[in-house]
């Protein structure tokens, strides 16, 4: 028989040391012949990055000892850090951001200099011996360089450690070298985006490509597509030596190719075959033969994983029970992806194109728990400002112990994603059945500026950073209000990164949700213009508008700056190690509303970055987060979890 106790204080086997512990983040794969590889995040081994090989008898080995961390620091997001040719692995190490090698059965040797370099996305020419590459250089002042590199693998070289010889220069960014393939006619050429400031690559980007000589370097070049306002993602060779990439110029996502001198669509459709570049390697489509395409397309928030004809442009889309795909891959009669369900978290998936049938090689978690304590997403698509709709998945709270007391409704977490130009989907979360399993309901908006919905949705954020995202997530909140699915005195916002800085907005310029959790978020606009890395330096540019033109504007959407009109309790976590958010936004924000008199807690993690990635501290967050709402909202915990120090708690 259920249990009546009130909502939040629900007994639950999703504990935070579950949640901290028993997810390996997957990503990265690689193929190398019949070998799978990929990059493990092992928050148990205080956040290491592992890369691993399966053989295709499915024997898994690390590759990798400790204390080697695969990671690569490039935009300080980083991702694609290592490369596999011929079972020989090329990786960057986190902590001296040095590329290494892995001969098999061998410990890892050092390639590059110990100079402040860092690597990212690279390819080999196995013929020449040389690895492509980007190259972030921080050895002079001022602002970190980014080129294109080339790197001498061969044994014995005059330079045992090559810092690599530039290649391609003079914009801010690169990414994405990608090479034509061996024995075609004609010579061999390297493609790669460009992009300068103040764009990303998502507003816009530049795909070129270049012959490239005898000696490795590159001769003549020339631009295909891109601009300042047209975005270009994932350029691939076809095995047959055609280019073939994602561009937004019709307003969406979609692939073309590089024919003759003339691009010409594949498929058009109103959905995104691509995705927003925050890191290297991403990849939403492979080429399985030079005739047929694997590519993923998010049409509304719904993911699909496809087949596409190269001649005919037919879609054919698979029957798989997945509603999130990442880095796909390919070969001959299958295909590779990172895949996550409504019920079961991210695994790396094998799937058999000519049965359909799929299989897992690698799970990030065993779900160990009942799935009767798992809620189940529901899309909402809600109301907003200027008779626009926004959209989001809600999930009411769900165990199979407990039933909540007559008339009570549930307090609801509003969850802003990171980014802002990220999205969110109804995958499986711990994160999030940690919440429901215990009584609170949880939205997860995706606000105005999120991507899956076309660019002019991506780009309502552009001059109205801290306004769309804000009000999205107060008139999703006020949409369940309205439907009688959730208590509005106990409305609650969280978020990190961007989600922290919408979170703090929230608060402050809104008077409707009654407490919050800002990790790393942005309090003060004026200082991130300066302190941040440079990859996301000139960001705001289109997030608020250049500065110091529009300081007004800048002063106007900074929380700190008007605590007066703050009224309700907060809690923010912060990383003493992140460039990208650094710990005094999160100093200065927990001191102001401190010396008002609100209650506020401020627990801070020696060693984290941009995100939180030791088992230890996700653990300590999460029961921090919950303890401070249990206070604020007046409600027993059912399970006990080590107090923390709330300033002006009454």
């Amino acid at each position: 028989m259920k249990k009546t106790a009130p909502y939040g204080s629900w007994v639950s086997p999703i504990t935070p040391e579950l949640v901290a512990r028993a997810g390996t983040w997957v990503g990265q794969a690689v193929l190398d012949g019949e070998d799978v590889y990929w990059n493990e995040l092992r928050p148990v081994e205080g956040g290491r990055n592992v890369i691993v090989r399966q053989s295709p008898n499915g024997q898994v080995t690390d590759l990798i000892p400790p204390p080697y961390n695969a990671r690569t620091r490039v935009h300080e997001y980083g991702g694609l850090c290592y490369t596999v040719v011929d079972g020989v692995v090329y990786f960057s190490n986190y902590t001296d951001q040095r590329l290494y090698r892995v001969l098999p059965g061998s410990e890892p040797q050092p390639l590059t200099p110990a100079e402040d370099l860092r690597y990212a996305d690279g390819v080999v020419d196995k013929g020449r011996m040389l690895l492509y590459c980007v190259r972030e250089d921080h050895t002079g002042p001022g602002e970190a360089v980014n080129t294109l590199v080339r790197l001498d693998l061969s044994a014995g070289g005059s330079n045992p450690f090559d810092p690599g010889r530039v290649i391609v220069s003079g914009n801010d960014f690169y990414s994405n070298p990608r090479l034509s393939p061996e024995g075609l006619p004609g010579a061999r050429r390297l493609a790669w985006l460009t992009w300068n400031h103040p764009n990303l690559p998502w507003d816009g980007t530049e795909l070129w490509v270049g012959e490239i000589l005898e000696d490795g370097s590159i001769g003549r070049s020339e631009k295909v597509a891109g601009g300042v306002s047209e975005s270009i993602f994932q350029p691939e060779w076809s095995p047959d030596g055609v280019l073939d990439f994602v561009s937004d110029r019709s307003g969406w996502w979609n692939l073309y190719r590089w024919v003759d001198g003339k691009i010409q669509a594949v498929h058009p459709m109103e959905a995104e075959f691509g995705q927003p570049q925050w890191v290297f390697g991403m990849s939403t489509y492979a080429f399985e033969s030079s005739l047929q395409i694997i590519c993923t397309y998010d049409r509304g928030g719904h993911i699909h994983l496809a087949s596409l004809d190269t001649v005919t442009g037919s879609l054919k889309t698979f029957d798989l029970p997945f509603t999130e795909f990442f880095r796909v891959l390919a070969a001959p009669g299958k295909a590779l992806f990172i895949a996550a369900s409504i019920s079961e978290p991210d695994a790396l998936v094998r799937l058999d194109l000519a049965s359909g049938k799929w299989e897992v090689l690698r799970r990030s978690m065993e779900v160990t728990v009942d799935p009767a304590y798992f809620s189940q997403p529901q899309e909402i698509e809600f109301s907003t400002e200027g008779g626009l709709t926004a959209f989001g998945y809600f999930y009411p709270p769900c165990s199979p112990d407990y039933l909540a007391p007559e008339g009570e409704k549930p307090p609801l977490i509003v969850m802003s994603h990171g980014g802002p130009t990220g999205a969110t989907s109804p995958a499986f979360s711990y994160g999030i059945q940690f919440w429901t399993s215990r009584g609170f309901a949880v939205m997860d908006v995706n606000y105005g500026g999120s991507t899956g919905y076309g660019r002019a949705y991506r780009q309502r954020l552009n001059g109205n950073w801290g306004v769309v995202d804000m009000d999205d997530c107060v008139n999703g909140a006020r949409h369940l209000v309205d439907k009688g699915l959730v208590d509005g005195n106990r409305l609650i916002i969280t978020g990190g990164s961007a989600g922290g800085y919408t979170t703090l907005c929230a608060l402050t310029f809104r008077n409707v949700f009654k407490a919050g959790a800002s990790y790393f978020g942005i309090g003060d606009l004026e200082p991130f213009v300066h302190d941040t890395h440079k990859f996301e330096s000139r960001y705001l540019d289109s997030l608020i508008g250049p500065y110091p033109e529009l300081k007004d504007v800048y002063r106007q959407r900074s929380p700190v700056n008007y605590i007066d009109r703050l009224s309700v309790p907060m809690i923010l976590l912060q990383g003493l190690e992140d460039k990208i958010v650094p710990p005094n936004q999160s100093e200065a924000m927990y001191e102001a509303v401190r010396a008002k008199g609100l209650p506020v807690a401020y627990l801070s993690f020696e060693g984290e970055q941009h995100g939180f990635r030791k088992s230890e501290n996700i653990q300590r967050s999460l029961e921090a987060e919950l303890y401070f709402y249990s206070k604020v909202f007046g409600f027993e915990l059912g399970t006990p979890v080590e107090p923390i120090h709330i300033d002006n708690l009454p």
